[in-house]
């Protein structure tokens, strides 16, 4: 009996300590399965993730902006990677912002731009005559066609099918209904373009408002009762600049409310100014003398007589209001070949700071 018993006691020991060590191997076998799938979840989340941030990544490369140009609205790649400009308005924005460019008309640019002295950025030259083979070796995918190379537009999307070739023109010519708009609404509206397309949409916010305020300073600096003579020096030779229409100064007059001390019959907006004899300009005797240098800008040495000297040492001139009591504003001297917001409100500045004494 006690030997039956001892046996039944061993019989249930063993069955226990078979359930304990299955209990325990199952309880593993589940910690190992959970273990299992939690690393695969992770592994999938992280895939995901990586999928998500690679699509995003993509999706951000391959975004487009809606700018305004010339034509009306158009669709245009985010930070295009390859870029010609052709623009002088936009040279020194691009340059700021540290655009890379991969070919531009170094012939008619300011001498120390840094697209310029750049040699892995192409030569197209000048307007005139300008070598359009180098935007093909450019293989651009954006272009940018402006001002001087506005004529050249429809050739160069002939010649580059695969770019998107945007057109920054405005007019101020004597063809325009209103130069002084097109001349502020120009700018502004180039330089958000820019900012929308380069992701520089703060920067160009800035110039925007720094211009407008140059604008409304220089307006309060006039009293709207001199009269303003606006004259542009080229070869040693004293040109009119018209007011409305003429180089540079002509949409001042519109802009700013100015007094003009004359006002010739058929004036254009010719590159270099009117003909009109120094005795007239003399005679009109204005009260401020407005000097755009283009010597200071084209040419090739240092022989050209800077536009100072060729104002202030005219005879002829000696007695005009504007020259005995120094008030002749000068625009920067790279004006002629660089007509970015920039320049303006530099220009715009001086204006207000001059006028305002």
């Amino acid at each position: 009996m006690k030997l039956k018993t001892t046996l039944m006691v061993s019989l249930m020991l063993f069955s226990l300590n078979a359930c304990s060590s299955q209990n325990t191997n199952t309880a593993e076998n589940t910690d190992s399965a959970s273990q299992k799938i939690e690393t695969a979840m992770v592994s999938k989340e992280n895939t995901s993730n990586t999928s998500n941030s690679t699509s995003n990544n993509t999706s951000q490369k391959n975004e487009t902006v809606t700018i305004t140009d010339i034509t009306g609205e158009v669709e245009v790649k985010r930070n295009p990677e390859k870029v010609v400009a052709l623009d002088n308005r936009t040279f020194e924005t691009l340059s700021d912002w540290q655009i890379e460019l991969k070919a531009v008309p170094k012939a008619i640019m300011p001498k120390d731009n840094p697209y310029v002295s750049n040699d892995e950025v192409l030569d197209i030259g000048n307007h005139r005559e300008p070598d359009l083979e180098k935007i093909v070796e450019a293989d651009p995918d954006l272009v940018i066609v402006g001002q001087r190379f506005q004529s050249y537009a429809d050739e160069i999307r002939d010649l580059v099918p695969n770019a998107q070739v945007i057109d920054l023109s405005w007019d101020v010519s004597e063809e325009s209904e209103d130069p002084a708009k097109a001349l502020v609404d120009g700018l502004k509206t180039s330089t958000l373009n820019l900012g929308k397309i380069f992701d520089k949409e703060d920067e160009a916010k800035k110039l925007v408002d720094d211009f407008d305020k140059s604008i409304e300073d220089a307006k309060k600096a006039y009293n709207s009762e001199d009269t303003v003579m606006s004259l542009i020096v080229n070869g040693g030779e004293i040109g009119y600049s018209a007011p409305t229409y003429g180089r540079v100064w002509g949409p001042m007059y519109g802009i700013f409310g100015w007094k003009p001390a004359l006002d010739v019959d058929d004036s254009t907006s010719d590159h270099k100014g009117d003909d009109v004899s120094v005795e007239a300009i003399a005679e009109s005797n204005p009260k401020w003398i407005m000097v755009l240098d283009r010597d200071a800008a084209v040419a090739k040495d240092d022989s050209a007589k800077p536009a100072k000297e060729v104002i202030e040492e005219s005879e002829a001139l000696s007695n005009v209001d504007a020259v005995k009591n120094n008030n002749i504003i000068y625009a920067p001297s790279d004006t002629y070949t660089n007509e970015s917001i920039q320049t303006y409100i530099e220009l715009f500045e001086n204006i207000a700071n001059t006028m305002g004494k």
